[in-house]
């Protein structure tokens, strides 16, 4: 083995492998989209806001991926530091920081608290709301998902997953801060983004399990009872597959609440894009042969779409925002 095989990656590198941020991307993606459609439908006066210029809503956008980063990023940290036992057995985990001996495991759990604390307090100090939000969203994952649910319950994304969720949440919340003074941490000043948070949420299981599904047993080996390994691969199918009915009759909503300035045309994409990503959660096939790096290749295939279907569907939410009808 060569030298530059042997050589350990510095603390940076070791911090940001331990904030998942490729993970994180499409979570922040979700709430830029969030603030985004604010913005547009505060100023085509489709819901009452504060008035606020394209400035505000880039400097708004910034604040919230700093914050959605470090306190996401920290929470993460904090999931590796819980699980560093797990992640050794499983190959696509076993590189981690943790698991190769790159650094303490109490460096790891100060380092995931002082972020997610720094995130946290970036996105209070813009509104308390999305502050809230984002502390929901780092107690929510790691004492509810990380430490009691994941190794308790093949419905653990399920229930987890609104930890996930939330970003929309927190970036309607930042983009809305001078028009909610409501005391009531739910309420937005809109239902919208509350549409988001449940888009989110049921996509997250057949995703995740699709997840499961192509790695073929990997987190059976290591005691976690992820759905496929404790009900087998046609009951996590089926549940996938209601999931997927969920997310296309969430079309109905944008129609019930258009005078929140979404409408038909919400409706369409919603339907359109989640009978696209159902189609890819039918054609997953558990009989089929593995491929050259031991995944099921339909599964695989309905996990990266369902990446796709995420980030399509919110952009394409804030370019309805932008049409005139």
């Amino acid at each position: 083995m060569s030298a530059v095989e042997n050589e350990s990656p510095n603390l940076v590198t070791i911090w940001l492998r331990l904030m998942k941020l490729r993970v994180i991307v499409l979570l922040q993606v979700t709430a830029i989209c969030a603030i985004l459609m604010h913005d547009i439908l505060a100023r085509k006066g489709a819901i009452d806001a504060s008035s606020r210029d394209w400035m505000d809503t880039i400097f708004t956008s910034i604040l919230v991926i700093i914050g959605g980063t470090l306190s996401a990023g920290g929470a993460n940290a904090i999931n590796m530091w819980y699980e560093r036992d797990i992640d050794k057995g499983m190959k696509r985990t076993a590189k981690r920081p943790l698991p190769s001996g790159q650094i303490s495991p109490i460096h790891v759990l100060i380092f995931g608290i002082v972020i997610a604390l720094i995130g946290v307090g970036i996105l209070w100090n813009i509104h308390w709301k999305a502050g809230f939000w984002s502390a929901f969203s780092v107690l929510f994952y790691v004492f509810i998902y990380t430490i009691w649910l994941k190794r308790r319950t093949p419905q653990n994304i399920v229930i987890g997953g609104a930890a996930g969720a939330t970003p929309p949440l927190i970036g309607w919340a930042a983009a809305a801060a001078g028009g909610i003074e409501s005391s009531n941490a739910f309420d937005l000043g809109s239902p919208i983004p509350w549409l988001l948070f449940l888009l989110i949420f049921l996509w997250t299981p057949p995703h995740f399990w699709a997840l499961a599904l192509f790695r073929g047993g990997e987190y059976g080996k290591v005691g976690i009872p992820m759905l496929p390994d404790v009900k087998g691969a046609d009951r996590t199918l089926f549940e996938s597959k209601i999931y997927c009915v969920l997310l296309v009759s969430l079309a109905v909503i944008p129609i019930i609440w258009n005078d929140y300035g979404l409408g038909i045309s919400a409706s369409i994409l919603t339907a359109g894009l989640g009978i696209w990503y159902a189609s890819t959660v039918w054609r997953i096939n558990p009989t089929e042969d593995i491929d050259e790096k031991g995944r099921l290749p339909s599964a695989f295939s309905s996990f990266m779409n369902s990446l796709k279907y995420l980030a399509l569907m919110f952009f394409g939410l804030v370019i309805v925002c932008m049409l005139p009808f």
